[in-house]
């Protein structure tokens, strides 16, 4: 099922046969809906549930809708359809936003940075054409990119000591567009954030002083390179719980971004997330920042099964601001994608293109919605997978080819990238994730 308002849209799930001639299948729902009015508008394959046999003469679906977008409007481009043609009805859920015999519509009054969903269908005296559905978001969203590519590779650096290679900064190889500093850390205050090189890191290396990193971060801001704290990880207690810790979180956060040149913060809390404070403090920063500010979120993959999820509530409250969410589709057991209709294995095409399913038919812009997945083994105890599998789960999204058995609704051309834990276990792997996945990352259109 997907929802576009009070329109619900049913389709067999990827594993099911169509049916044979004659037969029949059926389903309904659960719920409390008070003074029901009962369904209105039921369609089966584009024609009337009410059932007999189809109108000859009624019109044959539009051709592929195109679209372009301004921050108030969007403005639909279809093929025409095929036999008798009276004119064209554009639909967004059960309403009719516009009525045309044209092969174009604009619709317009819409707020910026918003995604609308539409079906086109043709009509003559005899009736109605199956629809062509398209989505569009309206330009003006602020999320802060940066000189960030189309679609990009993200990477963590470890500033602490672990089985992994330890590396400086300046050791992160060209191939990694966004650079997340893992990780700021908590104090008694609630809400504050610190950062500084680990001393046993420090060591490790050979040597490594706070001046010498903000060097570096310097040194990949020359390379074109964006660099971001991530705040958290599995160990990390930093909390957001009240008014006063979401001030404390954007001025320390934005202490450290003006200190060592960071240019946004990462979200990966691991340990508890409260969306109301945390939507707060965010937007503290970014009243500081301005609009370059970089938000990114490593929800783990629990987190983003429903909106009701903490994480999801949180990303969908601040979609006007927020860069891209790169779930950890890792660690985490089989779970339910968007079909609803079975476990999917993790560390398989099928789970990342499910799960990411559910982010990019439940509210994010496809270009906000990326795959993060371990550089290898030692990385992460379950979900590791080969990245020539992650270039095929991308594929899946952006243009529907290579899926595995799950086939996503839609195609996400604008699918943001992938994220990998981390730069460090890629090093350990002969950074054989990012040297396969970035390649393939500047071939998608």
């Amino acid at each position: 099922m997907t929802r576009n308002g009070q329109h619900y849209t049913f389709t067999n799930p990827s594993w099911a046969a169509p049916l044979a001639p004659g037969a029949s299948a059926s389903f309904g729902f659960n719920g409390s809906p008070g003074n029901f009015p009962g369904i209105t508008g039921c369609t089966l394959n584009g024609a009337s549930c009410g059932g007999g046999t189809t109108n000859p003469g009624v019109p044959g679906a539009p051709g592929a809708v195109g679209s372009t977008t301004t921050g108030s409007s969007i403005t639909l481009t279809w093929g025409a359809a095929t036999g008798t043609v009276t004119g064209y009805r554009v639909y967004e859920g059960t309403a009719v936003k516009a009525t045309t015999t044209a092969t174009t519509a604009t619709i317009g009054g819409l707020a910026a940075c918003q995604t609308h969903t539409y079906t086109v269908k043709a009509y003559n005296a005899q009736g109605e054409s199956p629809g062509q559905d398209a989505t569009a978001t309206t330009t003006g969203c602020t999320g802060g990119d940066g000189t960030l590519p189309r679609h990009f590779l993200t990477g963590y650096w470890h500033n602490f000591v672990n089985p992994a290679v330890e590396l400086k900064l300046s050791a992160v190889p060209d191939e990694y567009d966004l650079v997340a500093v893992a990780f700021g850390e908590a104090t008694s205050t609630a809400g504050e954030v610190v950062f500084s090189v680990d001393p046993g890191l420090a060591t490790a290396v050979g040597g490594y002083t706070d001046a010498q990193f903000r060097a570096d971060v310097q040194a990949l801001h020359q390379r074109g390179k964006k660099v971001i704290l991530s705040v958290g990880g599995e160990a990390g207690r930093v909390q957001v719980a009240g008014a006063a810790a979401a001030t404390r979180f954007a001025d320390s956060v934005y202490a450290l971004m003006q200190s060592y040149g960071f240019d946004g913060v990462d979200i990966d809390l691991e340990n508890g997330l409260n969306a109301t404070y945390m939507a707060q403090a965010l937007r503290s920063l970014r009243a500081k920042a301005g609009s370059g500010l970089i938000i990114t979120m490593a929800p783990q993959t629990i987190d983003m099964q429903s909106t009701g999820m903490e994480y999801f509530k949180l990303a969908l409250s601040i979609k006007d601001i927020l860069t891209v969410v790169h779930t950890q589709f890792y660690n985490s057991g089989s779970m339910l994608g968007c079909d609803q209709a079975q476990a999917y294995t993790q560390g398989t095409v099928n789970f990342m293109t499910a799960l990411a399913c559910i982010q990019l038919e439940n509210g994010l812009r496809p270009d906000q919605v990326a795959l993060g997945l371990p550089a290898g083994p030692g990385a992460a105890g379950g979900g590791i997978v080969a990245p020539s599998l992650v270039n095929q789960a991308l594929d899946c999204l952006a243009k529907r080819t290579g899926c595995g058995t799950f086939v996503p609704p839609r195609a996400y051309p604008d699918i943001r990238g992938a994220m990998t834990w981390s730069i460090n276990w890629d090093a350990s792997n002969n950074w054989s994730f990012s040297k396969t996945v970035k390649p393939h990352l500047q071939g998608m259109p």
